[in-house]
């Protein structure tokens, strides 16, 4: 079975969002951003390359704001990214764009479960603890 599969059909111009996506949470920027990068996605790599400038353009942002988005994609595990170098004609290293690979949707569903397992049962420790110390305040010792 495979987890992830490019959606964009050869002959169409459009590409589907995964359904997922909308359960997760994000903002509205990170959804802009991460629509961008499908759609500038490889389907055979899952890797695309826009830089920061292009992403803004498209999604009309801010580089600052495209990097902040950025960000929010990488710690729901939906996108890695790596910095790529590149040569100047005199030979110098520059910092080239980014090339961000997109990873499967099921990884980001699964993170954000664990997430809200974990606020439950915090939450669930909370009302615990505030239960005990009614107690406590009722009958003292």
């Amino acid at each position: 079975m495979m987890l992830w599969q490019c959606a964009k059909p050869a002959t169409k111009r459009f590409f589907p969002l995964p359904n997922e996506i909308f359960s997760l949470g994000l903002s509205s920027g990170a959804l802009a951003v991460y629509s961008c990068l499908l759609f500038c996605e490889d389907c055979k790599t899952y890797q695309c390359w826009p830089s920061y400038r292009s992403i803004g353009e498209a999604v009309r942002m801010s580089v600052n704001t495209v990097r902040k988005y950025v960000t929010e994609l990488e710690n729901q595990e939906l996108i890695v990214t790596i910095r790529r170098l590149s040569l100047t004609r005199d030979g110098r290293k520059r910092n080239g764009t980014l090339r961000y690979t997109i990873l499967p949707i099921q990884n980001a569903v699964d993170l954000h479960n664990q997430h809200q397992i974990r606020r439950l049962e915090e939450t669930v420790e909370r009302m615990r603890v505030r239960e005990k110390l009614e107690v406590i305040e009722e009958y003292p010792s």
